[in-house]
């Protein structure tokens, strides 16, 4: 996993941030460089096909704790959403 890529995850989806859910997030990601947000995109789309990454490496990464490994993926799949596609609302991640 490359360096920026934990770190983005430390900085901006960490226990203190990750709950913190007011729709700035994507526009703070869309704020650096194409190349940076281009990692962050291939990061994403790494760790959520990836059988490897699961509920114990992300609470490694975030200390926010996942029940199981579908729970992980959903919420990885709708934060994509939510910063690539357009969708309108950052998930909140399990409380």
């Amino acid at each position: 996993m490359d360096l920026h890529f934990r770190n983005f995850f430390r900085a901006q989806l960490n226990i203190e941030q990750g709950y913190y859910v007011d729709g700035r997030l994507r526009s703070t990601l869309l704020s650096f460089n194409d190349s940076y947000v281009d990692l962050i995109r291939t990061g994403f789309e790494q760790i959520v096909t990836d059988d490897s990454f699961g509920p114990a490496e992300y609470e490694r990464l975030t200390d926010i704790e996942f029940p199981d490994g579908e729970s992980l993926k959903t919420y990885l799949r709708a934060m994509y959403a939510y910063l690539f596609e357009g969708a309108p609302q950052q998930p909140m991640p399990p409380g």
